[in-house]
């Protein structure tokens, strides 16, 4: 444990399992005070219920967004995606992740300081693993989200960057997911991965560690892959 982010709030969205809970535990461990919030809590995708939740907060220095996933879907050819499909991932993903970001950055410009952690997916900067279309979409807007953000609010103090997670075996979507490969894709999807093991939420955590502290004042604006060097075809 430090005291790094002693006297800090951060809130993680997508707390309730996986790379959320292991985030707001590292930041806890960190000195922060940590909110952690999921979908039982408040539909983060829902502007009323997004203004309702930080409305009971004090002062928000460090945001994960976390929030998101497949939302319970598959692939389907995108033919057969249907509109309520497309709007379920988009609005889990990039929407909550623009109403969060929109809630906290008033007061962090008032305190001339904010940390803005956006927690996107290699299926943003490639493809995604499970042909969902809105996802990868999704995600790739995070990345965007961030860049612009970074751009808007680096005069205030405040800075936006983003990370995009390799395969993380940490909850029940992802065991679903790992199942379905198989033993052969098991261990084709590993053997892509250079440190020739699956990632943890720890690892994730570590990255937002950093961009949450004070050594990375002057670092905005990046999207870092912790993959373990997964070589994506």
């Amino acid at each position: 444990m430090t005291d790094a982010l002693a006297g800090k709030t951060a809130v993680v969205t997508g707390t309730a399992h996986g790379i959320g809970a292991g985030i707001a535990e590292a930041l806890r461990g960190d000195g922060a005070t940590v909110h952690g919030v999921d979908r039982d809590q408040a539909d983060l995708s829902d502007a009323a219920e997004v203004r309702r939740f930080f409305a009971g907060l004090s002062g928000v220095d460090i945001l994960v967004n976390c929030a998101g996933g497949v939302v319970g879907q598959v692939g389907h050819p995108v033919e057969e995606v249907t509109d309520e499909d497309w709007r379920a991932v988009v609005d889990a993903n990039l929407t909550s992740t623009f109403l969060c970001t929109r809630a906290v950055v008033p007061g962090m410009k008032a305190r001339r300081w904010g940390r803005i952690v956006n927690i996107s997916s290699g299926a943003g900067r490639t493809v995604s693993l499970t042909g969902i279309q809105a996802y990868a979409s999704a995600k790739a807007g995070q990345i965007g989200f961030t860049r612009q953000m970074a751009h808007e609010l680096g005069p205030f103090g405040i800075t936006v960057n983003c990370i995009a997670p390799g395969f993380i075996l940490s909850n029940p979507t992802t065991e679903r997911q790992w199942a379905s490969y198989g033993e052969a894709g098991q261990a084709e999807l590993v053997q892509g991965i250079a440190t020739r093991r699956l990632g943890e939420p720890a690892d994730i955590a570590n990255g937002v560690q950093f961009f949450a502290s004070p050594r990375s004042s002057w670092v905005t604006g990046q999207t870092i892959s912790i993959d373990g060097g997964h070589a994506f075809l």
